[in-house]
């Protein structure tokens, strides 16, 4: 329903309505509490009749004393009048005194509180709906959300002299302020571009995962070169009231131009910038006329010198390809998670108001959390200090960041929930199954921990270290991460020769890396360098009519083809595990006798049973990984450094293993 199409004044209009109802209610309830006055007939009669000895008129209350009868006492009459009739029965009763018709006559005028009372409360009542709709209706400035300033802006501006951002509080993002830098120098210097006749760049467009600082940098971009900064959500733009949004746009670009120069940000841009036309019903709404607007704004026929445009989006590709094109979006800054480097140099500023045991290494840190983005790293050292205080710790030490890291990416232990014999034994062997394939195989993690503990509702799960990030994976690396997720599986069948759901998201990320290897990376040896193109659309109607763009024969190749990967990578981890039983059977007892073995006692087991030993895998060749050496390893006081590194990430999603159908509640399919 189009709610303009609701007549004006509606408001005003129910505040009419209600004041009316008032005053009538108030009129009822008035006469309602009157009884039925005595007519002047009636009264007179008994009055010439004799039958009144006095009269007392006290306001419009009327005391009639009656005479006595029969030796009774005399019976006195009490009546309301209407007031309008108090002169009336005045005059009466002077007449009867006059003729001798009554004994008596006494007449009060005292003050009538129950009256004024009603009308002080219907005086109160009428202006405070008054001061209310004057209050609603006139009211400009504010947030936009009266009903006279719908189309106001809702930015937020950002005194240069207040906003202390700069480049410094950025870290791990070199690059980045690099490509910004040039932004600030115009800004500071517009007439050393404007000779040579440059252009600075209309929009600047920050596109990364959610985390990694686009906000924190356009802050910084306008702190740096000390001007107004305007600052905006996408979804502030979007109202359910027609033209609201395009006004808001028209309504900040004429406030950014009277303070030039300056910086409009407008975060989570995608919210109002979508591809057009998208879905079932076509698209010419409310956020289409904004973002028309926007694109105006942007690069229209109205001047726009001085108001340089910044966006962030972590969706670059649903984004109208008229917004990104030369004249409006000319630049676009990738922000990605920070590198090891980056890492450390982020830890370095959050630690900075954190009371941090001198022992604890940063760097060693850093090497611990790969794909932490700048969030996750200040999240990390918050958990931290919360594991610190819950144990009434001074200071945070190298074990409450380590502890800290499995609790953001695992999950809590759930020490307290209790599984059968049968449960534990048949857990032991499947973590142990993963850990053993890891260490086996893999040149680049190390296990941190094998624990059957129940955590985040999985039954437990093995932890491992990445020695260094990896941008790319080669087919073998994708190979030995299936194995690594079919240990469990395979452990099962060895030991029970039997097998459990607790190896379903296992299965779903097998099935999910084989089938990308051969439908997105190429890697099949039957169909070779044949990939499908990439239809993930967003929206339903934008992808509607399009074909299916390959064969029968070619989807039943591809089904084959992923088959044989997994089929043929169960082998070799049966194979792994088979020639390594006994170390199996060794690893899976300690476990159900500790339920968590940290690295360094998994070595020692993995070195006194392994059937094949393999070395440990070694640090890389970076000169930053290296630098870590053994000055990274915390000096800790009680224990060596490596019991107490922590992992972050398991080789797949914690899993619960529950055998029986009867506890499907703890199934991971039915996990949320």
């Amino acid at each position: 329903m189009n709610l303009n199409n609701r007549p004006r004044g509606n408001g005003l209009s129910f505040y009419i309505i209600l004041l009316v109802v008032i005053l009538f209610s108030s009129f009822l309830m008035g006469r309602m509490g009157n009884p039925e006055e005595p007519t002047l007939s009636s009264l007179e009669k008994d009055i010439v009749s004799g039958k009144v000895e006095s009269v007392d008129l006290n306001g419009n209350e009327l005391h009639v004393e009656m005479k006595a009868k029969d030796g009774r006492a005399p019976q006195v009459v009490v009546k309301k009048i209407n007031p309008l009739m108090v002169e009336n029965y005045h005059k009466m009763f002077q007449k009867a005194v006059e003729d001798s018709q009554l004994s008596s006559f006494d007449y009060h005028q005292p003050t009538d509180f129950s009256n004024l009372f009603n009308i002080i409360l219907l005086v109160l009542m009428i202006g405070s709906m008054a001061f209310f709709v004057w209050f609603s209706f006139s009211r400009q400035g504010g947030d936009g959300r009266t009903a006279m300033n719908f189309g106001r802006n809702r930015a937020k501006v950002n005194d240069p002299a207040k906003n202390k951002v700069s480049f410094a509080d950025v870290a791990g993002a070199d690059e980045e302020k690099a490509e910004l830098q040039e932004v600030v120098d115009f800004l500071k210097h517009p007439e050393k571009y404007t000779k040579l006749g440059a252009k600075i760049p209309r929009g600047i467009l920050l596109v990364g995962p959610p985390g990694t600082g686009k906000t924190l940098l356009a802050k910084a971009v306008a702190g740096e070169a000390a001007v107004p900064f305007f600052s905006i959500s996408g979804s502030d733009f979007v109202e359910m009231f027609v033209g609201v949004g395009a006004s808001r746009v028209r309504d900040l670009f004429n406030d950014a131009k009277k303070k030039t120069p300056c910086i409009v940000f407008i975060d989570e841009i995608d919210a109002v910038g979508r591809h057009r036309g998208a879905g079932l019903g076509g698209g010419h709404d409310e956020r289409e006329q904004t973002l028309n607007q926007l694109l105006v704004e942007m690069d229209g026929f109205g001047p726009n010198e001085g108001v340089i445009v910044m966006a962030a989006t972590n969706r670059p590709d649903i984004l109208d390809p008229a917004l990104l094109r030369p004249g409006r979006f000319d630049r676009r800054i990738t922000v990605m998670p920070p590198d090891l480097k980056g890492r450390f140099e982020i830890l370095k500023v959050h630690a900075k108001d954190k009371p941090i045991e001198a022992n604890v290494d940063l760097r060693e840190i850093a090497k611990i959390t790969p794909g932490f983005t700048g969030a996750d790293l200040a999240n990390l050292l918050n958990e931290a200090a919360l594991l610190a205080a819950r144990h009434n710790k001074r200071t945070i030490q190298y074990e409450d960041i380590s502890e800290a890291v499995f609790k953001i990416t695992i999950g809590p232990e759930k020490k307290s929930r209790v599984i059968t014999d049968k449960e534990k034994h048949l857990t032991a062997y499947h973590e142990a199954g993963h850990a053993i394939v890891l260490r086996q195989i893999s040149r680049t993690q190390r296990v941190e921990r094998v624990s059957i503990i129940p955590a985040s509702g999985a039954g437990g799960y093995t932890a491992f270290k990445p020695n260094e990030d990896l941008y790319f994976q080669t087919r073998g690396d994708l190979i030995h991460s299936i194995m690594v997720a079919l240990g469990g599986r395979a452990a099962e069948q060895l030991s029970q020769d039997d097998i459990s759901t607790g190896a379903s998201s296992d299965l779903q990320r097998c099935n999910q890396i084989a089938r990308e290897m051969v439908t997105k990376y190429g890697m099949s040896k039957r169909l070779g360098n044949f990939v499908l193109p990439d239809n993930d659309e967003v929206f339903l109607g934008l992808d509607y009519a399009h074909a299916k763009e390959h064969s029968e024969s070619v989807s039943s190749a591809i089904d084959e083809e992923v088959k044989s990967i997994l089929d043929e990578a169960y082998s070799k981890t049966l194979d792994v595990l088979q020639e390594n039983r006994v170390l199996l059977d060794q690893l899976a007892a300690v476990l159900m006798e500790k339920e968590k073995i940290e690295g360094r006692e998994f070595e020692e087991i993995y070195k006194a049973y392994a059937a094949n030993y393999v070395d440990a895998p070694g640090d890389s060749d970076d000169p930053f990984i290296n630098e870590l050496g053994d000055a990274a390893a915390p000096r800790a006081t009680d224990g060596s450094a490596e019991e107490k590194t922590a992992g972050f990430e398991s080789e797949s999603e914690p899993e619960s293993i529950e055998p029986s159908a009867d506890r499907s509640s703890a199934d991971p399919e039915n996990r949320p």
